[in-house]
């Protein structure tokens, strides 16, 4: 059953973030075709600000689902209960905070970020983008913590399809009738802020929550732990463009903005099997099943680390040709920026390689032993991209982040082997260097496309299949060739849950 709820998760996570992926696409071309670079540079800043919030959660997401996960393997409901109170205490209060904190942003954005636009028009469309931010704070977020944590996951993916899927028409309607920015963004947070309403009411129908119950607070005491981690999320995520805002122009945040389209879609995919699978692993934990436990992460890092390779490798020899398409009605900045793209994909394919190593510490719930290297992760990150942005601009942000990247995948490889699944290091160094020699031989087949001019995306996409096929069949020749157990493990799960499921639905095998 634990089986079965990791792969619906998976499928619609992946679903959903496939229409994530095509909707990121969409309406910034849209927006920046219609409204120019630097507006589209504004919106993306405002954004990043209100992200800044995320501070403000210490840490609590990842230690409320940790603390979750046992009550919900023995279905204590007066457990949960405690818990889902103390955390909706908790984000209440900081919802409180996000009012405040976004009157605020609106007073003193149009002097920091937005030299090119009058004050009213910037203060009024930080009112209207921190909207849905209130929302998420204040109606939905523990609620998506529970389903998340109970392996339910599914269930607020298909809630977020929804709001996708109508966010993209109604922008596209809003612009095509000749709206102005600040109704579409209108729109934009009308539309998600019916997101964690229908949460809400889910969760109330199908749980049986005691919302009188005492809040335990002892369930959230570990957040401060969290705290380092939740600094180095943020620094990761919000740094570069915060650095772009104040010391380069919003023209370059849009080409920032451009490029991240391509490496957080890719991000996610992997990030959204993780989030799968990091339930399963806090279960198994939960219930001391660790050879269980070994075995599954072992095949699951493989899996990791072949999805990665093969997606983040054929990024690298596709992304320009994409972004010379996507880009070649735009002619007040210029877009194409080969060493920044390397950089970045570089960066945002580590943070993918560690994934698994992260998703088992923090099922353990082991927050206050991995937060050094948390803090160091966000020192590297803030204080590299400082220096070198004076001399590369927006190289020296994707410098910064890829040496982050790089420390903190390896530290979290070093204590999960010493001190969870007590493995030995070396088998870490062969997994990277495997991973090296599979992106190697692919560049080396590959590389050909790199040069090819490209004019539309029908051909681009037929050079996109062709490196996508060379890149998973090499991918997975070589892990065949070095982890031909781990592969086996893989298929044989896979072929078990496809079966079963068909059996389950009265479908021939």
């Amino acid at each position: 059953m634990r089986s079965k709820k990791a792969l619906l998760n998976i499928a619609c996570s992946l679903l959903l973030q496939g229409l994530t992926v095509v909707s990121a696409f969409i309406i910034p071309r849209l927006l920046i075709s219609t409204f120019q670079s630097s507006v589209n540079g504004l919106t993306v800043s405002i954004t990043q600000f209100l992200g800044y919030l995320v501070l403000l959660q210490s840490g609590v997401g990842g230690v409320v689902k940790a603390s979750l996960y046992k009550p919900l393997a023995q279905k204590d409901i007066d457990a949960t209960s405690g818990i889902i109170k103390a955390t909706e205490n908790f984000f209440r209060k900081i919802a409180y905070i996000t009012i405040v904190y976004v009157g605020i942003l609106a007073i003193v954005f149009p002097f920091i970020g937005s030299h090119d636009f009058g004050y009213a028009y910037t203060f009024l469309l930080v009112l209207i983008i921190g909207i849905g931010t209130f929302a998420q704070y204040y109606f939905g977020i523990t609620y998506q913590m529970l389903l998340q944590a109970d392996q339910k996951n599914y269930i607020y993916a298909i809630v977020q399809m929804a709001s996708v899927v109508v966010h993209v028409l109604l922008v596209v309607v809003l612009v095509r009738l000749g709206a102005g920015i600040h109704i579409v963004k209108l729109g934009s947070s009308l539309v998600f802020l019916i997101r964690p309403i229908l949460l809400n009411v889910y969760v109330k129908r199908k749980y049986n929550i005691n919302n009188k119950c005492n809040p335990d607070k002892k369930s959230i005491a570990q957040r401060w732990d969290g705290f380092g981690h939740t600094i180095a999320y943020f620094i990761h995520n919000k740094t570069d463009i915060f650095l772009l805002t104040l010391l380069s122009n919003l023209r370059e945040v849009s080409v920032y903005s451009v490029y991240v389209i391509v490496t957080n879609g890719l991000k996610t995919l992997v990030s959204t099997i993780a989030h799968a699978v990091q339930a399963a692993f806090g279960n198994m934990i939960a219930k001391e099943e660790y050879d269980v436990l070994n075995n599954n992460f072992k095949a699951y890092e493989c899996f990791a680390h072949m999805v990665t390779v093969t997606l983040f490798t054929s990024a690298a020899v596709l992304v320009i040709p994409f972004i010379s398409i996507y880009t070649k009605t735009f002619t007040d900045i210029n877009y194409i920026r080969p060493v920044f793209a390397y950089l970045i994909i570089a960066a945002e394919g580590m943070y993918c390689l560690r994934q698994p190593y992260h998703s088992v510490i923090i099922s353990a719930g082991h927050y206050k032993q991995t937060r050094n290297g948390a803090f160091i992760e966000a020192a590297i990150n803030i204080l590299v991209s400082l220096v070198l942005i004076q001399f590369w601009g927006i190289i020296g942000v994707a410098a910064g982040t890829l040496l982050a990247m790089l420390f903190r995948t390896f530290d979290y490889a070093v204590y999960l082997n010493k001190n969870i699944l007590f493995m030995r290091f070396g088998r870490f160094i062969k997994r990277m260097c495997v991973s090296i020699l599979s992106i190697t031989c692919i560049l080396l087949v590959t590389n050909n496309v790199m040069g090819i001019e490209m004019n539309t995306y029908f051909v681009w996409a037929g050079y996109a299949v062709y490196t996508t096929l060379a890149a998973i069949t090499i991918t997975l020749g070589v892990n065949l060739l070095f982890y031909r157990k781990e592969c086996h493990f893989m298929f044989a799960m896979g072929k078990r849950l496809i079966f079963s499921s068909k059996k389950a639905k009265g479908l021939p095998s």
